[in-house]
């Protein structure tokens, strides 16, 4: 074990460090209050639409640090659309779930021909986009809420009503859902399996590996979070169905831009966009994907949204692009575009999801809670920005 080692492993886990010590914190101001098993179930339903939403950022910021504004909107939209589907005219859950994943696909590839094909700005697009289906929500609701608790198929499946929890296939004794229990312990395993195997795979094509203390230390915690964290699961009622939407939403996103060549294009682009185009690979066909994708994902947090409020309402998804820009960027993307991994990302949103909610168990005031995320929002981006430099803080006249 070496200083440079030990300074490595800091950099590449900051925010993971950051976490931590940002849960001990709550803990003890809140009294152990947020790492009860109810709130630690909450923590994920009501931050499901991040987790969705900041994938699907990702993407864009890979591009060259581009962002979607309009992300709230239409989450607002597409909810309401569904919902008046559902309870005004009557149409099945089935075909509403559909119209609401092609409603949502085709305004994210309606904004990306014009950032990708034409090369109008994405800020500006997208802040059209987000005025555009805002006032279009209204329309569409006609100004009113409009309650879709009648359709608890629906609900459940998103994760918005009370049997939202994957039964207890086993049954366990004392109120301990072993179901969940049993997942998380066999998640840990199939992690330590993955990462195992992967450094065997590294090591023997001649790649540089990480220290092995570092590794192992890095592996044993990670197991360990994810068996506590089920067992916090088990002690309240289990698994919520929107836990699968998420964790099906980060394997499929985290293996596309981790394992495929698709994957690898948007880094590239973020990278070096004129070189990435002289290497013959289509960057138009990239920002296509990355704005298109964002309009399918937010389509699904639209669903996931009204699923858990049980109504679709014209205020919905208000600041939700905020939240998802802010998980990304405090989850290491960078600002410049071509870094940023999808754990990172989810470790962005817990933090900010654990910041919340110790702020609301706390009683800390509303406006205070937007001062705190931004805080340390900018601070992610310093600390991004400045790394790049080889720590130096350099001011310009």
């Amino acid at each position: 074990m070496n200083k440079e080692s030990v300074l490595g492993f800091l950099k590449k886990n900051t925010m993971i460090i950051v976490l931590i010590i940002v849960v001990a914190f709550f803990s003890m101001q809140t009294g152990g209050a947020i790492l009860l098993p109810m709130n630690v179930s909450n923590l994920i339903s009501q931050n499901a639409y991040v987790f969705v939403l900041a994938t699907g950022m990702l993407l864009c910021i890979l591009t060259g640090g581009n962002i979607d504004l309009s992300v709230g909107s239409v989450v607002c939209f597409v909810g309401a659309v569904g919902a008046v589907l559902m309870m005004n005219l009557n149409v099945p859950v089935w075909l509403s779930i559909i119209i609401m994943v092609l409603i949502g696909t085709a305004i994210g590839a309606f904004q990306g021909f014009w950032i990708a094909f034409v090369r109008i700005p994405p800020f500006i697009v997208t802040l059209a986009g987000m005025l555009v289906f805002r006032g279009l929500s209204n329309v569409v609701l006609n100004g009113l809420t409009v309650s879709i608790g009648d359709k608890v198929g629906f609900v459940n499946l998103f994760g918005g009503g009370a049997n939202c929890y994957i039964p207890d296939y086993i049954g366990g004794q004392g109120g301990l859902n072993m179901t969940c229990l049993i997942a998380g312990i066999l998640a840990a395993a199939v992690l330590v399996i993955v990462q195992v195997m992967g450094r065997i795979k590294k090591k023997n094509s001649g790649y540089e590996l990480e220290a092995i203390w570092t590794f192992t230390l890095k592996l044993v915690v990670l197991a360990g979070v994810l068996v506590a964290f089920a067992y916090r699961l088990a002690q309240h009622k289990g698994i919520p169905s929107v836990l699968i939407w998420v964790i099906i939403v980060v394997f499929i996103y985290g293996y596309i831009t981790s394992n495929t060549t698709v994957g690898r294009y948007f880094y590239a682009v973020g990278g070096n966009e004129k070189a990435t185009k002289l290497s013959g690979i289509d960057t138009n066909r990239v920002y296509f994907l990355a704005y298109t994708n964002m309009g399918f994902l937010a389509a699904l947090a639209g669903m996931i949204t009204i699923a858990r409020l049980t109504s679709a309402q014209p205020t919905y998804g208000q600041n939700y692009e905020m939240d998802a820009i802010g998980s990304c960027f405090i989850g290491g993307a960078s600002a410049y575009g071509g870094i940023g991994t999808v754990p990172g990302v989810i470790v962005g949103a817990v933090l900010m999801g654990v910041i919340n909610l110790g702020m609301s168990l706390m009683g800390v005031d509303a406006n205070m809670q937007k001062v705190v995320k931004g805080v340390v929002l900018l601070a992610a981006v310093i600390f991004d920005v400045v790394s790049k430099r080889g720590g130096k803080m350099i001011v310009k006249n």
